[in-house]
């Protein structure tokens, strides 16, 4: 390993070690954001421009180094700046932080991983290279797969960014507006888990089958 690629690992692992240390995770929950949803309202109603460069930083953050708190930041975007508005913010954030997440982890592994499995690889970076969306969207949508072990596991493999960046901003809108929209209506929820209730995980799980459609449809005429 280079030294450039050490430093930047040391880095990352100061600024997470930082997080929890400082414990700056407590102001990551309901409690936390229902008690303080007024000044943060009445902050982003003041200072527009300058409370959503804060949001998308933070999520951009929060999402880029894998921390803890996506939940209630997407709560969060939909109690302060509304459903429709909170989830385009929460996308963006969500979107450019996987992206970055993908970028480092394909930049400090990618061909270390490449160079030592590459072989085992060969037929699973083929499959990503022409239907990667398919893939992606599938594992975006249903809700049983890690949103960062999905972001760390994408840039192990060959998967195009572009592809990347594209499936994650489509697959996780769905998921994005139930949370934002279940934050708009902040005092009804008593557990960030029930903003998604059994249904609606199971629609999207539903929709992520449905991205595998094209896929099967071609494993089958080939067969055939």
């Amino acid at each position: 390993m280079t030294r450039q690629k050490f430093i930047i690992i040391a880095v990352i692992v100061l600024i997470v070690a930082l997080f929890f240390a400082s414990g700056l995770g407590k102001y990551l929950t309901l409690e936390s954001l229902k008690a303080n949803r007024n000044i943060l309202v009445s902050f982003a109603e003041q200072n527009r421009l300058a409370a959503v460069s804060l949001f998308i930083g933070i999520y951009v953050a929060q999402t880029a180094l894998s921390l803890p708190g996506a939940t209630i930041l997407s709560l969060a975007a939909g109690a302060i700046f509304g459903a429709f508005m909170g989830t385009v913010y929460a996308v963006t954030g969500a979107t450019i932080g996987a992206t970055l997440a993908f970028l480092v982890t394909r930049y400090l592994f990618h061909d270390a991983v490449q160079k030592r499995f590459g072989h085992r690889l060969v037929a699973i970076n083929r499959e990503l290279e022409t239907a990667g969306l398919n893939y992606l969207l599938f594992l975006r949508l249903v809700p049983l797969f890690p949103f960062f072990l999905i972001n760390l596991a994408a840039g192990l493999t060959r998967l195009p960014l572009r592809t990347f960046f594209i499936g994650t901003l489509i697959g996780i809108i769905p998921g994005g507006f139930v949370y934002v929209n279940a934050g708009a209506s902040l005092a009804t929820i008593t557990n960030p888990a029930d903003a998604a209730s059994p249904r609606v995980l199971g629609s999207f799980a539903l929709l992520g089958l449905f991205s595998l459609i094209p896929v099967i449809y071609k494993k089958l005429v080939r067969r055939s």
